[in-house]
C-alpha cells in the first residue's frame, strides 16, 4: 500500500514524540514525568500530544517498543551476515553495548522496565516482554545449533543465552554509571573473552 503525506507527517511527527519523551523519562523517571513536560520538549501543545498518544503510558510504551524493535532488527541483521558461533556471540554483544551506548536516553527506561518484571509481573505489556525474550531465544538457536555441531560444551543454551544478555547488560551498566574507566571497545572484548573461555569447546 503506498503511503500518502499524512502518514509521513503522522510517522515524523510520532518519531519526534517518541524521542522527546525518552529524555523526559530518563531524566524524571516513569511518575514525574507529565504530559507537559513531554509536549514542551517536543516543541508542540499539549492537546496536540493527545492527537497522538491519548495517555503518559502509551507514550512510554511506544517509545520502549520502538526502541527494542530498532535493536532487535540491527542485532538480527548482523548476526544473520556472520559465520561461526564465535562470530556471531561477537556481533550480539557488540550490536547490543554499542546501540545503548549510543542511546543511553534509552538504556535508562528500558533497564528501569526489564527491571520491574519480577515485582510487577501483571503491570508489564506482553509485547514489550515478547520483544525482549526475542533476542534471548534468536542467541538460545545459536548456541543450541553450536553445541549440536560441537563448537561450544555441552551447555543449556536457554540458561547460557540469558546469562550472555544478563552480562552484556551488566557492561552496559557499568559504563552508564562510570564504574568502568575503560574504552568502549575493551570493555567489549573483556566480556566476549570471558563469555567465550566459558562456553567453547
Amino acid at each position: 500500500m503506498s503511503r500518502t503525506k499524512q502518514d509521513v507527517v503522522t510517522e515524523f511527527r510520532c518519531a519526534e514524540i517518541l524521542d522527546a519523551a525518552r529524555k523526559i523519562f530518563a531524566a524524571q523517571g516513569f511518575s514525574d514525568t507529565t504530559m507537559e513536560a513531554i509536549a514542551e520538549q517536543a516543541h508542540i501543545a499539549k492537546g496536540t500530544l493527545y492527537l497522538y498518544f491519548p495517555s503518559k503510558r502509551d507514550i512510554y510504551l511506544a517509545a520502549l517498543r520502538q526502541g527494542i524493535r530498532l535493536l532487535n532488527d540491527d542485532t538480527n541483521r548482523k548476526v544473520a551476515g556472520a559465520a561461526g558461533v564465535q562470530n556471531q556471540l561477537r556481533i550480539f554483544v557488540t550490536t547490543r553495548i554499542e546501540y545503548f551506548e549510543q542511546n543511553r536516553e534509552f538504556f535508562l527506561i528500558y533497564h528501569s522496565e526489564i527491571g520491574n518484571l519480577l515485582p510487577h509481573p501483571g503491570k508489564q505489556s506482553g509485547e514489550i516482554v515478547e520483544l525482549y525474550l526475542q533476542q534471548a531465544h534468536m542467541l538460545e538457536q545459536i548456541l543450541r545449533t553450536a553445541a549440536d555441531k560441537g563448537e561450544i560444551r555441552d551447555l543449556r543454551p536457554d540458561a547460557t543465552a540469558f546469562a550472555v544478555c544478563d552480562l552484556t547488560r551488566g557492561v552496559i551498566m557499568q559504563r552508564m554509571l562510570g564504574w568502568s574507566k575503560a574504552e568502549l571497545q575493551d570493555d567489549i572484548r573483556h566480556l566476549i573473552d570471558v563469555i567465550w573461555r566459558g562456553i567453547a569447546a
